[in-house]
C-alpha cells in the first residue's frame, strides 16, 4: 500500500495536479500564450516532455530490476521499456516542430507589405469504425 506521507509521493500528486491545471489554461490561453506553454512543455531537451520520458525510462529499469527478482512480472519491465521508448520517438518528432510553434510567439518582423492573413490547412480526419 502507498504512503501518502512520503515527500516522493507528495511530489507526484502535486506534479499530478498541477498537470491538469497546465492543461486547463492551456484550453483557455491566448495563441501567444498558448504557444509559450506548448514550446516548454514539448522541448526535449528542457521540457516536460523530456522529463517524463527519462522518468519513465528510469521506471523501465526499475521494473527491470525487479523482474529479475521475481518481484515483478517481466511484462511490467517490458511495458515500461516500450513506452519509454515511445515517448522518445514521439519527443523526436515533435522537436522538429518546436521552432514553428515557437513562431507564433514571435511574429516576424513588420514589412512594408500588408500582412496576409493565415491560411487554414487541410485536415484528414480518420474515424475509426
Amino acid at each position: 500500500m502507498t504512503d501518502p506521507n512520503l515527500p516522493s509521493v507528495q511530489l507526484a500528486a502535486s506534479i499530478t495536479r498541477q498537470l491538469g491545471q497546465l492543461g486547463r489554461l492551456l484550453d483557455m490561453a491566448a495563441p501567444d500564450e498558448a504557444a509559450q506553454i506548448l514550446a516548454g512543455v514539448l522541448d526535449y531537451d528542457s521540457g516536460i516532455l523530456g522529463e517524463v520520458t527519462q522518468l519513465v525510462g528510469s521506471g523501465s529499469r526499475f521494473a527491470k530490476n525487479h523482474s529479475e527478482r521475481g518481484v515483478l512480472p517481466p511484462e511490467v519491465w517490458l511495458a515500461l521499456g516500450r513506452a519509454a521508448n515511445e515517448l522518445n520517438s514521439v519527443g523526436v518528432d515533435v522537436h522538429e516542430h518546436i521552432g514553428t510553434i515557437k513562431q507564433v510567439v514571435a511574429p516576424s518582423a513588420a514589412s512594408s507589405s500588408p500582412a496576409t492573413p493565415p491560411v487554414a490547412s487541410a485536415m484528414v480526419i480518420r474515424r475509426r469504425r
